[in-house]
């Protein structure tokens, strides 16, 4: 999944500002105890990111998105 796409989805779950909040502030067990930012930084596959946001947040994400 390209970061672009990434980014889109993310927004589109969440909102702009709150995907933007969850990016820096939360930390996802899926990724080892790190934020979407850190896992970004750290080079992270995009799709494994993905996963875990939509393991994390199943009610938020849309099914067409997952």
């Amino acid at each position: 999944m390209r970061l672009t796409d990434f980014w889109e989805r993310l927004g589109e779950s969440f909102g702009g500002a709150y995907a933007r909040s969850i990016a820096a502030d939360h930390s996802f067990a899926a990724l080892g105890d790190r934020t979407i930012d850190r896992a970004i930084a750290e080079g992270v596959d995009t799709a494994t990111i993905w996963r875990a946001v939509v393991a994390e947040y199943p009610d938020r994400v849309p099914s067409r998105l997952r």
